[in-house]
């Protein structure tokens, strides 16, 4: 049996971009699990995981491990405290971002279905993003408005 400590289990992969930084294990990969994905991360304080998005093609559930993290959702804004568990559905309902806004660090616990392709809408932005599932088509992420119609290009 593989298994992995989410209260102490080593932390190998790291962001560093100022107000996205976090450091995370993919704890998925470390248990040998193949149809869920299961990502450790934690945030130092005023750090987020990503931006606010939302999902296609993938169900995410979020546990909180340690502290006491925000998560801004299309209801507003919620402190969340250790072992509350939510789920963000597929489309604009399950839209979400986390971030830290305490002063110790927070330890939180992502599972996704795996499933390819994956597509994430990001409203404050503007932006979709399109991850195939393929190396020898990588994922990209492109402006809402520009946008054109499917005929576009076509003879």
């Amino acid at each position: 049996m593989r298994s992995f400590n989410l209260i102490d289990g080593e932390l190998d992969l790291s962001r560093d971009r100022p107000g996205f930084s976090w450091r995370r294990a993919v704890v998925g990969d470390h248990i040998g699990a193949q149809k869920l994905g299961a990502s450790l991360y934690e945030l130092e304080p005023g750090e987020r995981t990503f931006p606010y998005h939302y999902e296609y093609g993938a169900e995410e559930w979020l546990f909180v491990v340690a502290g006491r993290p925000t998560l801004r959702d299309p209801e507003g804004e919620h402190v969340m405290r250790p072992g509350d568990v939510v789920c963000f559905r597929e489309g604009p309902e399950g839209a979400h971002q986390l971030r830290n806004d305490t002063d110790r660090p927070i330890r939180v616990l992502i599972l996704s279905t795996k499933q390819s392709p994956d597509a994430a809408v990001y409203p404050d932005s503007g932006k979709i993003g399109i991850w195939p599932g393929n190396p020898a088509d990588p994922a990209r992420l492109f402006r809402i408005a520009s946008e054109v119609d499917y005929w576009d290009g076509e003879s």
